[in-house]
């Protein structure tokens, strides 16, 4: 049977919801209790959010909400809003698996710096979004909670790493949503979802990291159905910690405020294919090149251009920190035999590349990554905005590991089949993914908008600007039909 629409809470945007709720023209209660129906007809079908917690706990945090703010108090933005975390970051009290059957059974004992600050706001945490072991490749299944479906196909990927986040805020089971991004998470997941979803500059939502003085290529950021919602969650998720010394000390609130900006005259580059570098499924480059169009509607001056790079070079660099980073992390879990026996072999690859790697080798790779982020600040000199696809493919069967070709080329590694992200991930810039249409399937594809480091905000003005013209989320909610079971057989 065909997914019923959903009510008219749960199609509410955040900002829409959060004054609804300031103002008590909505109760706590009211909202959780939309979402939780929402839930029950719209997740089976696609398993993105896991680890729900009892309804009953669930409509007593929210009579909490209502009670302070009866008595005058509110908490902030998030008073009373239901969230469910990607499940790379420990909720207090709640499962903390990260995808694998290592940590099965963990409960966390205390929040994320990012999780503190979603609760300090007044978020309701209903359970944990689901994602591949360990955030690993774009497609989110794990042997612990299954498959996550795409809300336009259940039969399709989420995309990943923060698949079961979009596919949550895209079937309306909540306003928005946290997640992260290495290798595209927050970027694929929206455009296979006819989502937004930012990736912020390194610092400017403070993580935690067992060395936090080298710059690495995880950041965390949000997904929402609007730019206004992202800016929104992005007020509460950033702004300095003395934890973490790199953690940008610029006042978060500018981010909530209203996104309006006259761009008229504005250089954009369409970097396309790379100067010819990437393959692309038929029909995605194309959609990406229609939706300048819609940049050009509202007073862009947008050019095919692409700054002259060893792209080639760039992607090996990125193998290196990649594994690097991966064998830091997964080492203690490698050296014990018994646990390295239950991480997926996508996993044991990286972390044995990362444990033959020399200091020099790093190094290298440090080194080309500055030289990469050299040729985008003097490129962007003349072009302040750069639009490049979000992803290579349309969503794929979820049974799937990992697409092996793509526009007939062999791919070589899990991951190369999303090497359009790489790029902004190894230059650290701020990115927005913003929705570019469908394919003759009817299955998503996007953009992403890339501005200055730091500028988040100029992210946020253009998406918010792109969508005024645009209007994919409104005109194109998923409406799924048949309900499929997640795939368990990976191939």
């Amino acid at each position: 049977m065909p997914l019923p629409e959903p009510d008219a809470v749960t199609t509410l945007g955040a900002v829409a919801l959060s004054g609804l709720i300031h103002r008590r023209e909505l109760s706590c209660t009211e909202v959780m209790g939309a979402y939780l129906d929402r839930i029950a007809v719209a997740n089976p079908a696609v398993n993105a959010i896991v680890a729900l917690q009892p309804r009953e706990t669930l409509m007593a945090q929210a009579a909490q909400r209502d009670a302070e703010l009866a008595r005058g108090e509110s908490r902030g933005p998030l008073h009373g809003f239901p969230l469910a975390v990607k499940d790379l970051d420990p909720v207090r009290g709640l499962p903390f698996t990260q995808g694998s059957p290592i940590f099965r059974d963990r409960v966390a004992q205390t929040d994320s710096i990012m999780v503190e600050r979603l609760r300090a706001s007044g978020a309701v945490f209903i359970g944990k979004t689901n994602t591949p072991e360990f955030g690993l490749g774009s497609h989110s299944f794990n042997p612990v909670y299954g498959a996550t479906g795409n809300a336009y196909d259940p039969a399709r990927s989420a995309g990943g790493s923060s698949g079961g986040a979009a596919v949550a805020v895209a079937l309306r089971m909540q306003p928005v949503a946290d997640g992260s991004d290495h290798a595209g998470s927050l970027r694929n997941p929206p455009a296979f979802n006819n989502l937004f979803g930012l990736r912020t500059s390194y610092g400017r939502i403070p993580t935690e990291a067992a060395d936090q003085f080298s710059p690495g290529l995880s950041v965390a950021g949000a997904i929402g159905r609007s730019p206004a919602d992202i800016g929104l969650m992005l007020s509460v998720q950033a702004g300095y910690d003395p934890r973490v010394p790199y953690s940008n000390r610029q006042d978060p609130a500018v981010f909530a405020a209203p996104l309006e900006r006259d761009f008229r005259g504005t250089r954009i580059a369409w970097l396309g294919d790379l100067n010819g570098h990437l393959p692309f499924e038929p029909g995605v480059l194309e959609l990406g090149r229609a939706a300048l169009a819609t940049f050009t509607e509202i007073g862009c001056s947008v050019e095919e251009a692409c700054p002259r790079f060893d792209f080639e070079a760039l992607w090996r660099d990125w193998l290196v920190l990649r594994a690097w980073m991966t064998a830091s992390s997964l080492r203690p879990l490698y050296d014990d035999p018994a646990r390295r026996a239950l991480l997926k072999p996508e996993a044991a690859w990286e972390v044995e590349r990362g444990l033959a790697l020399s200091a020099d080798q790093v190094t290298a790779a440090q080194e080309g990554r500055t030289r990469w982020y050299r040729t985008l600040l003097a490129f962007m000199e003349d072009h302040p905005f750069l639009v490049a696809p979000s992803a290579q493919v349309f969503p794929f069967p979820i049974g799937w590991r990992y697409p092996e070709t793509v526009g007939g080329r062999k791919m070589d590694t899990y991951h190369r089949w999303m090497e359009t992200v790489i790029p902004v991930t190894m230059s650290g810039l701020p990115s927005l993914s913003v929705p570019a249409g469908f394919g003759a399937a009817g299955l998503p594809t996007g953009v992403q908008i890339v501005a200055g480091n730091h500028d988040e905000r100029a992210c946020l003005e253009l998406g918010a600007a792109y969508d005024a013209a645009s209007g994919w989320v409104r005109r194109h909610p998923p409406r799924p039909g048949a309900t499929s079971e997640p795939g368990t057989t990976f191939s």
